[in-house]
């Protein structure tokens, strides 16, 4: 019988920070150069050693005086005094100040012997006579005296500080090129999986590997949460393997991070390795993304195991482990990184587990509008869609529309995008977008694109092929785009036309349901099964692979490439540029639409003006696409 392990009561949050807060991985102590202290965190009191300034200074240019020579002097009864010398900043004075003299001296120079008190030059004339004063000055007046700015003996920095551009200048002053700082924490990260490829290594998809997205993605927020990143080796899902990485980990790291093999699936190992050579403090969290997650010791370093999903990996880390290193690195919490915004659409849940809804955030009417950014723990491409996490209570059954929910950004920088896009995926509308600022297309098809406009989420959807659903919006302008079938190049089985799909054996790839050249093509079978007087469900029972879909526009042609099918749906555009052959079968039209409400807003208005004057130019070079 296979040994599966079982999820049995999950731990809360609030347990799951506690075990986290209960790991020591504060590292030891360092001193740095001054000029590799910026960022860092002190990590004991500095105290000054000298004054600063060290000696009485002049705060202005004008003349060193004795206070005493100027009283009663003013603009119609002025004082002349005798001018003995000159004293310039960094050099040591060699006159003296006595009664009825001046001294001139320049901004930042030492406050000549007798001296206590500087006019400044606006206030006198140099005179045949002599320097005349025309104010009265008391002791100190345009002086700074030693001391002033940090007495020596002094409380100058405290342990925590933050050391910025300011405290790098008042250490300076002090003379200090050495600075005692908390360590940064090293944090070992290791991805587990036999599946998993690092990028730029060769990727056998059909074997059903992916690009290890999660060690690069941790790694970066190691980096922000103000720890030192240090990737190890891909371990698989070998037990040795395993067991040796995360144990060298241990040792040259005060916290070990690994993500995958976390859940209670037979393959999922890891849990046994920190059972035999450390201690389990936690397995299972009840939150959503990412309940299997692991928290423990390792020998002597903290572990905490993160899911593999690359979206469950960046919730969990964001959630529960970025806080952990940064208070190990003495660093305080990031500025205030929420936002509050009424929820677009309502969205239903009911799990019993507390749930890091990703979201989206877009401008409309004055105020912040927050949609569900929820593709699925697998899909990393939430990652770049969301722009923060709603947390979710337990309880809670659904958020209403209109709801004001609490978005916790994912970073402080995280702005929300000028232009929210949805709808149909196209070559052209890709390159209209580049000439935007920071827009947001999300490629969802033109289906979900007409209904997401109807439920006033989006600035824009962009439509393509029949349908007979009316949406209220204004047409911003489009383009043409010729659609067919992709087949290999040459196309080696003669394919012609619809016909052969139906009446031949061959092997077909769809697009989804949602997407606009589906339509056109559904139309067109239609039309065909009219003509046989058939229905359409019968045609497309007859084509082999007709409900084998896939989602974007070059996914068919790149199906046929690889020898999986004998023809896709697909553009002429895409045939032409990845040398494959092509099957006409018609032109549809592709149409940017946008809410009457959010015409004038100004991204809006700019990819209208884009459609207008930058199209041609956008099209001029893909095959079968007319401005």
């Amino acid at each position: 019988m296979t040994d599966r392990r079982q999820f049995r009561d999950l731990a809360s949050p609030a347990e799951a920070r506690e075990a986290i807060g209960s790991l020591d991985l504060t590292p030891d102590p360092e001193a740095v150069p001054l000029d590799d202290a910026r960022g860092r965190v002190l990590a004991e009191r500095i105290d000054a050693a000298l004054d600063v300034p060290g000696f009485d200074r002049a705060s202005v240019d004008g003349y060193a005086v004795r206070a005493r020579d100027t009283f009663g002097a003013d603009e119609a009864d002025p004082v002349v005094l005798d001018r003995i010398g000159t004293v310039h900043a960094g050099s040591e004075p060699d006159v003296e100040v006595r009664e009825g003299t001046c001294a001139e001296i320049s901004t930042g120079a030492v406050l000549p012997p007798g001296a206590d008190a500087v006019v400044m030059v606006e206030r006198t004339d140099d005179t045949e006579a002599g320097i005349a004063i025309r104010t009265s000055v008391a002791p100190g007046d345009r002086v700074m005296v030693a001391g002033a700015d940090v007495a020596a003996g002094s409380r100058a920095l405290g342990p925590g500080t933050l050391l910025t551009p300011r405290e790098i200048g008042l250490l300076s002053a002090l003379g200090v090129d050495e600075v005692p700082v908390r360590g940064t924490p090293t944090v070992g990260i290791v991805s587990t999986g036999d599946e998993l490829v690092r990028p730029g290594g060769d990727l056998h998809s059909e074997a059903g590997q992916i690009y290890d997205v999660n060690s690069y993605t941790i790694a970066a927020g190691v980096e922000e949460a103000g720890g030192e990143a240090v990737l190890y080796p891909h371990a698989g899902d070998d037990y040795d393997e395993m067991e040796r990485l995360l144990v060298e980990a241990a040792d040259e790291c005060d916290l070990v991070l690994s993500s995958g093999s976390t859940s209670a699936s037979a393959v999922d190992v890891i849990y046994r390795v920190i059972e035999s050579e450390g201690e389990l403090l936690l397995h299972g969290v009840s939150v959503k993304p990412g309940k299997p997650m692991l928290v423990g010791r390792l020998e002597d370093s903290a572990y905490v195991g993160l899911p593999g999903y690359p979206v469950s990996a960046l919730t969990i880390f964001r959630t529960f482990v970025a806080p952990a290193i940064r208070a190990a690195a003495g660093l305080p919490e990031p500025r205030t990184a929420t936002v509050e915004g009424r929820m677009a659409v309502q969205e239903r849940y009911s799990e019993g587990r507390t749930r890091l809804m990703p979201a989206g955030l877009i401008e409309a009417g004055g105020e912040t509008l927050v949609y569900p950014v929820d593709k699925g723990s697998g899909a990393t491409t939430s990652l770049v869609e969301a722009d923060g996490v709603v947390e979710v209570d337990a309880d809670t059954d659904y958020l209403a529309e209109g709801e004001t929910v609490t978005v916790q950004l994912f970073s402080p920088d995280v702005r929300a995008p000028t232009l929210l896009g949805v709808g149909e995926d196209d070559p052209a509308l890709s390159r209209l977008l580049d000439g935007l600022e920071r827009p947001r297309y999300l490629d969802v098809g033109s289906r979900q694109g007409r209904r997401r406009l109807r439920d006033g989420v989006p600035d824009v959807a962009v439509v393509s092929g029949p349908s007979d659903r009316d949406v209220d919006a204004v047409d911003l302008g489009g383009w043409t785009r010729e659609w067919g079938l992709v087949v290999p190049g040459g196309n080696p089985r003669d394919v012609t036309g619809l016909s052969d799909l139906v009446d031949r054996d061959l092997r077909f790839v769809n697009r989804s349901t949602d997407s606009g050249l589906r339509a056109s093509l559904d139309a067109a079978l239609d039309d065909l099964a009219a003509d046989r007087d058939v229905t359409a469900r019968d045609l497309a029972d007859a084509v082999d692979g007709y409900d084998l879909t896939v989602k974007g526009f070059e996914s068919p042609a790149r199906k046929v490439l690889g020898g999986a099918a004998d023809a896709g749906l697909g553009l002429r555009a895409t045939a032409d540029a990845l040398d494959c052959g092509f099957v006409p079968l018609g032109t549809e039209s592709v149409r940017v639409l946008a809410p009457p409400d959010r015409t004038d807003k100004p991204s809006v208005a700019a990819l209208g003006r884009a459609i207008d004057t930058a199209l041609d130019d956008a099209v001029s070079d893909l095959s079968g696409f007319d401005g």
